[in-house]
């Protein structure tokens, strides 16, 4: 596990801003370590693209984060996790999660009767990871692309009425078709958990809620434990985490969007050219 002054660095990569609610989530439960974020903002959204191409880009930047000293590389992107997350693995010389397997698990813990929704982009939906995911843990899943959800989080239209009303439409549509009695909703977009207050009231009252950034940070500080328990965080004596950020289009930006994702200042934003 790489270090830095007995640290662990974590390595966190995503297609543009979304992944930061994975790392908001672990800065909250993991706080004692160093952090690494690689948003390859210029050539999202990856959900347009092939798996060969997904693939090809997020393996260059599992070697980026790993040549500036990641321990372990969590993918904070739904698409390359659902589309290749193997590729991933299989090119890493370091531990790899993914954000599918941390949601699906949640999501079985939480569910009583083992009808599950998830919404995610179109690329995730048309992948059917989570709902593999989801059978190989006995439950029953019904997927429903949501598209207009990314672009209305990225306009900052949070708490928006039409953002309340496209979601309604949604999850009308979601908990139809005999899942109306689904009691989980997996948010399978890291750009979702800023609409979570919203598509709580949306939402059925009899469902649950599973934010796949809170279940991945979950399991990487079990991970985490597992492989380095000399350097746990040490939940008596707390630390600022160290960040450094990476983008491949404007910093400007990176910094302007960055912030809503995170719920803080960006800073240590560094412009880096992966050449095709």
């Amino acid at each position: 596990m790489s270090t830095s002054s007995s640290r662990p660095i974590i390595g966190v990569f995503d297609s543009g801003f979304g992944g930061l609610t994975v790392l908001k989530a672990l800065l909250e439960l993991i706080p004692d370590a160093d952090y690494l974020y690689f948003g390859d903002t210029a050539r999202l959204p990856y959900g347009s693209k092939s798996v060969e191409t997904v693939a090809r880009y997020a393996v260059e930047a599992a070697h980026f984060l790993e040549a500036h000293g990641a321990g372990m590389l969590i993918i904070a992107c739904n698409t390359a996790t659902a589309l290749a997350l193997d590729q991933i693995t299989a090119a890493a010389h370091v531990p790899v999660v993914g954000v599918v397997e941390p949601g699906a698990e949640a999501a079985a813990a939480a569910s009583r009767n083992k009808k599950v929704v998830v919404i995610g982009t179109e690329a995730t939906v048309s992948s059917h990871a989570y709902k593999k995911a989801l059978e190989n843990r006995g439950l029953r899943a019904w997927e429903k692309a949501c598209p207009l959800l990314v672009p209305l989080v990225e306009e900052g239209w949070i708490e928006h009425p039409v953002t309340e009303q496209v979601a309604r439409i949604y999850l009308a549509e979601a908990f139809a078709n005999g899942f109306a009695d689904a009691d989980v909703l997996v948010l399978g977009c890291t750009h979702y958990p800023l609409l979570k207050p919203l598509l709580q009231r949306v939402a059925p009252d009899h469902v649950a809620i599973v934010d796949s950034a809170e279940s991945t940070a979950r399991v990487v500080s079990g991970r985490l434990q597992t492989l380095a328990p000399t350097l746990s965080p040490d939940r008596q004596k707390r630390s600022s985490s160290r960040l450094k950020f990476f983008a491949t289009d404007s910093v400007e930006k990176f910094q302007r969007f960055g912030r809503q994702f995170l719920g803080q200042p960006i800073e240590d934003v560094l412009h880096v050219d992966l050449k095709e």
